[in-house]
């Protein structure tokens, strides 16, 4: 079976999960999803000490979107059922990235297209490459945007550049994507990975109870009522609270001396 996902988990607590089909720009096919869920789930299960995670892509870019040519998918286009794949294979994924248990840096480095633009603006901070672009390419195959984009880039961009996106479907450069808020930062190509690990190496030594509970917090608020919120601050607030990270945390600002979390 290739590899078209590769997983590790760094010296420094970092996992970093790099899409490995760089001839096809990363396009996603079945078995590529198959491979990123099971690296995401091993994460999930807090088997790996894993205290943050990168998603990148191989070669010239981040990800095309949805293999058309993946030959575990349909076999003609009479077969052709893309809401099916959504329900069985990008779904399942998504929903345990959008809970996994960690902070989520995503690389983009070069083309982020469809299910692939989906995936790259997924993370809880965003770092582009120059060379980056963002495409919602759905429309020119004559399908809906998916994969989440009509969930969080109206969120973060906005209704009417949402639908500009989608429906104009120009490409948006990283520069653009920046001052739109859709991305955290812009840097040189060959900047982009040091950039990306520095900050997640920055994360994997911070308080990991609260990471998890920060992140569970600001999806939840985008459902939530404001009464609804404000309970979920106070039960987020006492899981913190035990965490042997608080006790550190307080200690050291008590003795005014940098605090080294263990991520309990």
């Amino acid at each position: 079976m290739a590899e078209l996902v590769k997983f590790e988990v760094n010296q420094n607590n970092v996992a970093i999960i790099t899409l490995n089909d760089p001839t096809r720009l990363n396009a996603l096919s079945l078995e590529m999803l198959s491979q990123l869920h099971e690296a995401i789930k091993e994460i999930n299960e807090g088997n790996t000490g894993a205290r943050c995670l990168v998603i990148t892509g191989e070669g010239r870019g981040f990800c095309s979107g949805a293999n058309l040519v993946d030959p575990s998918g349909a076999s003609s286009f009479k077969d052709f059922n893309p809401g099916e794949a959504l329900e069985k294979h990008y779904h399942p994924m998504l929903k345990d990235l959008k809970n996994v248990n960690v902070p989520l840096i995503t690389a983009v480095n070069g083309p982020a297209a469809g299910a692939g633009c989906s995936l790259a603006i997924f993370g809880d901070l965003v770092y582009a490459s120059k060379s980056a672009y963002f495409y919602q390419a759905f429309k020119f195959i004559g399908l809906v945007p998916d994969a989440s984009s009509t969930y969080v880039l109206p969120r973060k961009i906005g209704m009417a550049r949402a639908m500009e996106l989608s429906m104009i479907g120009e490409k948006l450069p990283a520069e653009k994507a920046l001052s739109w808020g859709l991305i955290n930062d812009v840097v040189d190509d060959n900047e982009l990975m040091s950039r990306a690990m520095k900050t997640a190496t920055e994360l994997a030594e911070g308080p990991t109870v609260a990471y998890k509970l920060i992140r569970h917090l600001y999806w939840d608020s985008l459902s939530n009522d404001f009464e609804s919120q404000l309970s979920a601050e106070g039960a987020a607030q006492t899981i913190a609270g035990r965490s042997e990270d608080t006790k550190i945390g307080i200690m050291s600002f008590i003795q005014k001396t940098k605090p080294k979390f263990t991520g309990k």
